[in-house]
């Protein structure tokens, strides 16, 4: 994955999230159940964090002293979608150069082995593929373009 995300100068801990320059959205499958839409946004974020340069604040520290991770600093917004507007946003978002996407597709959660969830996305093109959630991060006003008014999960 390319390197993305905030520079050190960018990062503001101490700003509210929509001053940010980045937006990181993750939109999920309204009609799963609690589960497996709560999986899908997890499955998601694990990889978001990881690929995003600076998105996670520092480490709190509580009054006795117990540290607890770093969360994301630029907030994250959760909003539900139906598979046709997933598909559609995806290739809004795969046309822009600066937006990261995140996806999980359907069949991650129809395998219980990875080597056949890949052998299973290998056999299909990203048009035949439905999602389960999708991760976008990029700037602001083009992520709310992509999301339009989405309803949050």
């Amino acid at each position: 994955m390319p390197s993305f995300g905030f520079t050190a100068d960018e990062i503001d801990t101490s700003a509210p999230t929509r001053s940010a320059r980045l937006k990181w959205v993750v939109v999920v499958d309204g009609g799963l159940d609690a589960g497996r839409a709560v999986n899908a946004a997890a499955c998601v974020a694990a990889v978001t964090g990881r690929a995003v340069d600076g998105l996670l604040g520092p480490d709190a520290i509580d009054a006795e002293g117990v540290s607890h991770p770093g969360l994301p600093w630029a907030g994250c917004t959760v909003l539900a979608a139906t598979g046709d507007q997933l598909r559609s946003i995806r290739r809004k978002a795969a046309s822009s150069d600066d937006v990261l996407i995140v996806d999980m597709p359907v069949d991650a959660q129809l395998t219980r082995v990875y080597d056949d969830y890949l052998r299973s996305v290998s056999a299909k093109g990203s048009d035949d593929l439905d999602y389960h959630a999708l991760g976008l991060v990029g700037p602001r006003n083009r992520i709310d373009r992509m999301v339009g008014r989405l309803a949050l999960l």
